[in-house]
């Protein structure tokens, strides 16, 4: 045993010393050819030309010649140069007889040269020339000098050069990129020399800690000893350089330092929180919202993936949207640790069956999972199973979240049809043809015009109205239909549903969610009826989105720079000089008189009890959106709001609407007090618009590049408070 530990020990020792011997001895012709012209003041002159090395590469020669470096017992000019090649560079030092440069003919004589060290694959080189023929001279009419040297040595080379080091910029949940990541979860790290270049797929059995020559290593911030995630591939292309990941279930969590060693380089650290749990969806746009990756069962045999309309996509995968009382299968990551490792294919765990609170939330609606755990033979990857009740709402963009132990999910969207036998979501915008479109990964665009008057009453200052215009083009991808404006939500979601949104992050606009690409529409104006004082109203464009403040009344200074325009009944015009992306437009509307809620809104909403709210006024078929917020600031009251809102819809022709309970309880609790201390906000509005038609609302705007976009021109009238939720 010790005879075999001492020999295993040798060995290990050889290859240690092998692997750092890097450097290569090899043998070469240098030829070197330089020319220039000397300064008559300085004595010097800088040379240049061609440089070859045999069996290393051709380059270029520089040198600075100084006819007072000359050393007097020798009588050579010392010549430093520098020789730059493809891979890097060499620099050293030629000695030249002094009489090949101070003659006016050409003279033959020998010199030398040494390499003291380079740049690039030639790191730490050193060489030497002891022989080098050939001649040189001076033409002292122009003073012109020429030389070419030639002869034989060997250069040894440092070895290869150390790798680049690893940069961190990211490191996410791989279905909504969030930046805490979840005990047992799948997650990426993002950034530059992480991997070799290509693409690498680790497979089972067993997921490695390493593979070619990468790590991804969690540190505890307060010291301590690193564990490695599980590798599940390396992407490296020009556009990208990212690494997927699987965090042992066994880590703590807590605050860590990250790390990923690339071929002995080892990037800087990059801080991150370990939690419990944090449920992320997978989504078909890949970043975590919009449309969600579900699976809608058939049969046995055939599960088809949630899409608007019914068939077969390019891949061969087939889609369909979810019908009521239809089973669906859900996918996502970060529902929480296991047992038994991370590292292989997971035989199964519910979760929902061993004291974890899983609730899916489709449409307003709660509904009990019948599974929901680690996916069985998969790693990291989670899966909820669950059946749509016969009333769930239907729509194309029917919202979609998963709440594990009262914690939400960043909301997506599913489609439902209305009926078992529909083949496709029916939406108020969209004809069936473009839902396939959207189906195949297609784009739109929407434009949107909305003029805004919201009444409300202000503690200390009383009653105030602002109104507002507001608006833009812009393009999304059709899997991200729910990322559109509040008004666009309004008639994109069906009537008579309630959703909640979780929100966490920044509070400057909590009531709108999503991104698209914003388009240059020119100069946009505004005109109004008589009484509105509105007329020519232009209005202001930053990043393609335009606004005006028309007017206020109730606050006791005024804004400044504020017109005196206010919304009354009567027809609107908008009107657009066209710009680089949309064509010339006009517009119109006719608003009728608004709502008028019965006994005003409440200063307290009591979550337990539901709110049920009445109204007179507006025409039967106007719908109407009441929105309500609640939530909690960090950091003072501009920067990060963290709780929930929730919008339902209706028709004015209702006259009543109440807001379920199970709505309002997933609202954090805030308080007047936190309120008036700025440390909390409370949001509750009940807004109308005209239901748009052809020519009153609805208008078609032509796209530079082709095609049209069928857009809005609407408006939200209605009230506002801001209540204490209890």
């Amino acid at each position: 045993m010790n005879g075999f530990r001492l020999t295993y020990d040798k060995l290990a020792l050889l290859l240690m010393v092998c692997a750092a011997a890097h450097g290569a001895t090899t043998s070469t012709t240098l030829t070197v050819k330089g020319s220039g012209t000397l300064s008559f003041t300085t004595e010097s002159a800088t040379v240049t030309g061609p440089a070859t090395l045999t069996g290393i590469g051709s380059g270029t020669f520089s040198a600075t010649v100084s006819l007072t470096s000359v050393n007097a017992t020798t009588g050579n000019v010392s010549v430093p140069f520098t020789i730059t090649l493809s891979g890097g560079t060499l620099t050293g030092t030629l000695l030249v007889p002094l009489a090949t440069l101070e003659g006016g003919s050409t003279t033959s004589a020998t010199g030398s040269a040494t390499i003291t060290s380079g740049t690039g694959s030639y790191s730490g080189a050193t060489g030497s020339f002891p022989a080098l023929t050939g001649s040189g001279s001076l033409d002292t009419t122009t003073f012109a000098i020429t030389f070419t040297f030639t002869g034989a040595g060997s250069i040894t080379t440092g070895g290869t050069p150390a790798p680049p080091t690893p940069t961190i910029t990211t490191v996410a949940s791989n279905a909504d990129y969030a930046t805490t990541i979840a005990q047992g979860s799948l997650f990426v790290v993002k950034g530059a020399n992480l991997s070799p270049t290509g693409f690498i797929q680790l497979s089972y059995p067993l997921l490695p800690t390493s593979s070619n020559g990468v790590t991804v290593t969690f540190t505890p911030a307060a010291g301590g000893s690193g564990t490695s995630a599980y590798l599940v591939y390396l992407l490296n292309q020009p556009s990208v350089n990212q690494l997927a990941a699987v965090l042992p279930s066994t880590l703590a969590t807590g605050k860590y330092n990250v790390t990923v060693t690339n071929n002995g380089a080892v990037s800087a650290p990059f801080a991150v929180t370990v939690v419990p749990s944090r449920f992320g969806m997978f989504t078909r746009s890949g970043d975590g919202t919009g449309l969600a990756i579900a699976q809608n069962f058939i049969s046995a045999s055939q599960q088809d993936y949630n899409s608007f309309t019914t068939g077969v996509l390019s891949t061969g995968y087939t889609i369909s949207p979810a019908k009521p009382g239809q089973t669906l299968i859900a996918w996502g990551t970060g529902m929480g640790p296991v047992t038994g490792g991370d590292n292989g294919p997971s035989p199964g765990f519910n979760f929902a069956a061993n004291g974890v609170n899983v609730q899916v939330i489709v449409g307003g609606m709660s509904i009990t999972p019948a599974y929901a755990g680690r996916a069985p033979g998969f790693s990291g990857e989670d899966q909820i199973n669950f059946t749509l009740p016969s009333n769930v709402p239907t729509g194309c963009t029917v919202t979609f979240q998963v709440s594990v132990n009262g914690v939400m999910s960043v909301p997506t969207f599913i489609a439902i049809a209305p009926t078992n036998s529909a083949t496709a979501c029916v939406s108020p915008l969209f004809t069936t043809a473009q839902l396939q479109n959207f189906d195949q990964g297609g784009t739109y665009t929407t434009g949107g015009f909305t003029l805004e008057q919201i009444s409300e009453t202000v503690p200390s200052v009383g009653a105030v109205r602002i109104d507002l215009a507001s608006g833009a083009f812009t393009q999304y991808t059709g899997f991200q239909l729910g990322a559109i404006s509040p008004l666009a939500t309004l008639v994109l979601n069906p009537t008579g549903a309630c959703v909640v949104n979780p929100l966490s992050g920044s509070s400057s606009n909590p009531l709108t969610t999503g991104t698209g690409t914003n388009l240059d529409a020119g100069a946009v104006t505004l005109n109004g009826p008589s009484g509105s004082n509105i007329s020519n109203l232009a209005l202001t464009e930053t990043s393609n989105v335009y606004t005006a403040t028309i007017g206020e009344e109730g606050l006791p200074a005024g804004i400044p720079g504020v017109g005196n325009g206010t919304i009354v009944a009567g027809t609107y015009s908008l009107s657009a000089a066209g710009g680089k992306d949309v064509a010339k437009f006009s517009a119109s509307l006719t608003l009728g008189t608004p709502l008028t809620i019965t006994g005003g809104l409440p200063l307290v909403v009591t979550r337990s009890a539901g709110l049920t709210l009445n109204w007179t006024g507006g025409n039967a078929t106007d719908l109407v959106e009441i929105v309500g917020l609640a939530g909690t600031y960090s950091g003072g009251p501009n920067s990060t709001l963290t709780g929930a809102d929730f919008f339902c819809t209706t028709t004015a022709g209702a006259g009543t609407f109440t807001v379920p309970a199970s709505i309002l309880s997933q609202l954090p609790a805030v308080t007047a007090a936190q309120i008036a201390a700025n440390t909390a906000s409370g949001l509750l509005e009940v807004l109308s618009t005209v239901s748009p038609t052809a020519g009153n609302g609805l208008f078609t705007a032509t796209l530079t590049a082709g095609g049209s976009v069928n857009s809005t021109f609407s408006a939200l009238l209605g009230a506002g408070s801001t209540p204490a939720y209890q």
